[in-house]
């Protein structure tokens, strides 16, 4: 998927209603597939909503649903003994942007007990924040969060190549060969890697920044592959996911809801 314009968000004189109504509450008798409401409540992907009623852990009216299942506004659904809270039209998700710094994990669940991004967010009753890609413990910068499975699953897939930048320090500076490695496939353990766009922003003294951009999620992909072809990151920011940018003004270890014309937005350039 190609995204020419960012997303830059306003200012705001206060946050975003979590309550805007965009579209009316489905008709009595109408029903949707119970993989896509699964997915829009936040519980996960389409696929992996699917790959959780085949195994048989949702019910629908307390009957087993099956792959295929619709469901409507007077059913009662649940997993396990959860009920959940479906939504039919009649609500925006919600995205927020974080600013994270250095020293956090994306992650809820940590047997170091390192802090966590997911402590910043505001607390949910009937459906869970999804994080839009990861950013490992030493690194910073833009990471987002919806309510939304299948709007994150959009910006995610590897098939729909939404592009990530960031900004890249590193001592010294990349050889015409070590720039030629990184721009034409590097190999790394799990597969070829490369950069899309790799561009020299200069620096004092024995640093230097780059400007990267890759259609990738891997794992440490970045730090990764600078050290495949001999140069080590000492620092990495991540500064767009695809349409959207870090807002200059958001500060480290704050967070940004979008309101509804940009949320409304951001679902058009995806859709």
């Amino acid at each position: 998927m190609r995204i020419s314009r960012p997303i830059r968000p306003i200012k705001k004189k206060t946050p975003a209603s979590t309550s805007t109504r965009v579209a009316p509450a489905s008709a009595p008798g109408v029903t949707h597939k119970l993989h896509k409401l699964l997915a829009q409540a936040g519980l996960g992907s389409r696929r992996e909503m699917e790959e959780l009623i085949a195994a048989g852990q949702v019910t629908i009216n307390g009957k087993a649903a099956e792959t295929g299942s619709r469901a409507g506004p007077d059913d009662v659904v649940r997993i396990g003994r959860r009920t959940i809270h479906l939504k039919f039209g009649e609500r925006l998700p919600r995205v927020i942007l974080y600013h994270k710094p250095e020293g956090e994990i994306v992650s809820r669940d940590d047997p170091q007990g390192r802090p966590s991004v997911f402590d910043k967010l505001p607390q949910l009753q009937s459906s869970k924040w999804v994080a839009i890609g990861r950013l490992d413990f030493n690194t910073s910068g833009l990471l987002i969060f919806t309510t939304d499975g299948e709007l994150a699953n959009r910006l995610m897939h590897p098939r729909f190549e939404v592009e990530r930048e960031y900004a890249v320090r590193i001592m010294g500076r990349l050889t015409p060969e070590q720039t030629t490695l990184l721009t034409t496939g590097i190999e790394l353990e799990d597969g070829l890697a490369k950069l899309e766009l790799l561009s020299d922003q200069g620096g004092e003294g024995s640093n230097h920044w780059y400007r990267v951009i890759l259609k990738e999620g891997k794992n440490r992909e970045v730090r990764r592959m600078f050290a495949a072809a001999g140069q080590m990151v000492s620092r990495l920011t991540r500064v767009r996911f695809g349409p959207i940018n870090l807002p200059p003004r958001l500060k480290r270890g704050k967070s940004l809801e979008l309101d509804e014309a940009e949320v409304k937005r951001l679902l058009e350039l995806v859709a």
